[in-house]
Parts: structure tokens; sequence; C-alpha cells
């Protein structure tokens, strides 16, 4: 039988009160259907149905924002009462009740938008929360999505936030890293100055032998002045991406003669033992000649200074004519291998080694003294960017580094480098 709306009674002409919610009640059997009127009369404003279609009707007529439908019904289901629905207003909540519960049902209820899944014999006080929160749910879902937005308006300006930081410290580094690669040829420059200087001054004329002395430091003065301008390029293009095809051929034993030198009027250098033993072969490393003797002067310089004492510093190399063994690079507790995952393994290869017989480093900090400022050395004795500055050569280079430390006997640093012959060699 189909039922007219039962309404509560005609509002105040005089004073206009709050509208009422409006509830649909639809089930084919008179018991439950009078059942939830006296549960929800005085609370809702009534609409019932005893079957779909006039459910669907009345829901066309009148705006309902919450329904309760049974499931199994006569001609159309709860399910289709459902859809239909919210079909005709996606904004109604559906309470759905059964006696007949079956996953199915459930599923179909849920994925259709139903609010609520209410077996019978319902309790009151469930089935009048279950129309509460339906009536909640529109507002908790547009506090929902109204907070959804101001989080994702704060997560782009954390982002933003984050970019900036990241901006500044890489801004910061690289600008740190410039002072720091262009400041080793200026004291060497410095430091040449200061002996022509003294050359000059003690001489009574300049015989053949001083302007030979300075002939030659002019020369490597020069060449320094050359370093500070070739670094400066490079960091000018520090978004390049791969390594310098155009790298000149260099010789890696000429390169270990420049650093000799460079390494002997560095104020590290003080009255420590420093040996270089040059290559068998003749042999050029496929990277900037300036990259390279940076490389090798960050870690001698960082061998110089792990202790105040004097002490040993050596330089080694050797060529390798076969790939190299993937396996013998590999972390243990006195070893660590860095950019093995960037690296060239193409022969022949070059292999430097700077070794010293320090105070070693001990196996906890192996993996930290790469990283962007971080030193050991007391205060003004380091910036903590000479070894990160080699990392990031290397990878440019598609070089690798395994580091070797025994606390109290020393380390070894070994440079890995793609190489190619000479001709005459």
């Amino acid at each position: 039988m189909n039922a007219a709306p039962v309404l509560n009674g005609p509002e105040s002409p005089v004073v206009a009160r709050k509208r009422k919610p409006t509830l649909l009640i639809v089930d084919d059997e008179e018991g439950p259907r009078q059942t939830l009127e006296l549960i929800f009369k005085g609370d809702y404003e009534l609409l019932l149905a005893s079957d779909g279609p006039t459910a669907i009707e009345l829901a066309r007529k009148h705006p309902v924002d919450v329904a309760i439908t049974d499931i199994r019904m006569a001609g159309m289901s709860g399910i289709e009462v459902l859809e239909r629905l919210k079909h005709v207003n996606p904004g109604t909540e559906v309470v759905v009740i059964t006696a007949y519960e079956t996953t199915d049902t459930m599923r179909q209820a849920l994925r259709l938008r139903a609010s609520d899944y209410i077996n019978k014999p319902f309790d009151v006080a469930n089935i009048r929360a279950a129309v509460a929160k339906a009536l909640r749910r529109p507002t908790l879902e547009g506090e929902i999505r109204n907070n959804e937005e101001i989080l994702q308006a704060l997560k782009r300006d954390l982002r933003h936030h984050q970019i900036e930081e990241k901006m500044d410290q890489t801004r910061g580094e690289i600008y740190a890293s410039i002072i720091h690669d262009i400041n080793g040829p200026l004291t060497v420059i410095s430091g040449f100055i200061q002996l022509l200087n003294h050359r000059i001054g003690n001489a009574t004329q300049l015989d053949a032998e001083t302007l030979e002395f300075v002939k030659d430091r002019l020369k490597i003065i020069t060449r320094q002045v050359t370093s500070c301008i070739e670094i400066s390029r490079r960091y000018l293009g520090f978004m390049r991406q791969g390594p310098d095809a155009t790298a000149p051929s260099v010789s890696v034993n000429q390169l270990l003669k420049d650093m000799h030198h460079l390494v002997r009027v560095h104020p590290s250098y003080r009255d420590n033992e420093f040996n270089v033993r040059p290559l068998e072969a003749e042999v050029a490393v496929r990277m900037n000649g300036t990259d390279f003797i940076q490389v090798l002067l960050n870690l001698i310089t960082n061998a110089f200074q792990c202790m105040p004492l004097s002490h040993r510093v050596e330089v080694s190399g050797r060529v390798l004519d076969q790939p190299l063994d993937l396996s013998s690079l590999r972390d243990g507790p006195q070893t660590r291998v860095f950019n093995i995952e960037n690296f060239n393994n193409t022969a022949p290869l070059v292999a430097m080694t700077v070794r010293d017989n320090g105070p070693g480093i001990a196996p906890g900090l192996l993996g930290k003294i790469f990283e962007p400022y971080y030193t050991t050395k007391s205060s003004g004795q380091g910036t903590g960017l000479g070894l990160r500055i080699v990392r990031r050569l290397l990878e440019h280079a598609q070089g690798a580094l395994q580091v070797h430390s025994v606390v109290n006997e020393g380390t070894a640093m070994t440079v890995y480098f793609p190489a190619v012959r000479l001709p005459g060699d």
C-alpha cells in the first residue's frame, strides 16, 4: 500500500523553526515500517513507502536527507532503491537494513555508497545512531575535503620550503667548494711568490741559476693561474652531465710531476715524508687533468692533516689491463667503497693509492668521511669538503674509490679511473 507523506505539524507562521531533516522509510512489511515510524516520529519529517517505485517518486517530489530501506522487497530490491535514490539525489544518505545478510549484498551496498548496513532485528539505539551518523556524513565529508585541501596546500608549501632549503644547502656547498678548490692553487701561487721574493731579495745580481729558478717557478705559477681559471669554468658549468669526452690526453706521470711540485709548497706539507712513484707505463686518464690533480691533492692533504706529528705519505700507481674484479671492491669492517654503481670498469684502468702511516679511521666513521662538512680535524684545520669534492669529481669521471683503514696503523685510499694508453707505450 502506498503511503502519503507523514508530516509532524505545520510550522508557525509567526516564528520560523529550523527545518527538520527528512527521513524516507522504505519497507514492504508494515510491521518494520510502523516500528521505524514510531522510533523517528517527532525528530524527523517522515516519508513512508511500501515499495521501491513509490520511494523513488517521493524522493523526486521531496528533498530527502536520509533513507532507510530494506534489502529484500517484492519488485524493486533495496539495492536497486539505493542505486536509484543516489541517481535522483547523490546527496541522499541511505541506511540499508536486512534480515538476510550476505557478503555480496553488503559489498554492493557499500560500493553504491550506503551510509551504513544494519541487521534485523535492529536495536533502537543502533538504528537511531546510524541515521544520526548518516545526517552528519555530508558535513564530515565536507570537512574532510576541506582538511584535505588544507593538507595538500601545506604539503605544497612544505615541498616548496624543502626545495628552497635544499637549494640553499646546495648553493652553500657549491660556493664553499669553489672557495676550497681555488684556495689550493692560490696558496701555491702565494708560496712561490714568497720563494721568488726571497731568492731575488738575497741575490746581488740575477745570475743564470737564479734566472732559471725564476723562470721555472713562473711556469708553475702560470699553471696555477690556469688551474684557477679551469676550476672557475668547471663550476660555472656545474650542471654538465656525464664524463668529459674531450678531456685532454695528458700523461699521468706528467700530472704526477706537477702534483709533486704543488705538494712541496702546500702549507700541510710541513716536515712530512712524502714520496711519489711514477707509473711504469705511459697512460692518460679519461678526465680533465686539473680534476685528476685535484683528487690526488685532496687525498694527500687529508693524509697530511690526519695527525699533527710528522709522518709518511706515499703515492703509488699501477695500470690494470683487465677490468677490475668487482668482488675485490666491497665494504667491510675496515673498508668502504664509493661510486661503484657509476664506475666505468673498462680496461685499461689506472689505480692510484695514497697511503699514510697515521692513526687510521675508526670503522664507525668510514661511511661519514665523504659527507659534506664532516671533519675530525681541529677547528681551522679543515672544512670537511676536501673528500666530498673527491667523491663528486669521481662521480663525474666515472671512477671508483676504496678506503681501507686500520686504527693505529694507517689509511690507504685507492682511486680507479678509466684510462687510455698513449702512443709509443
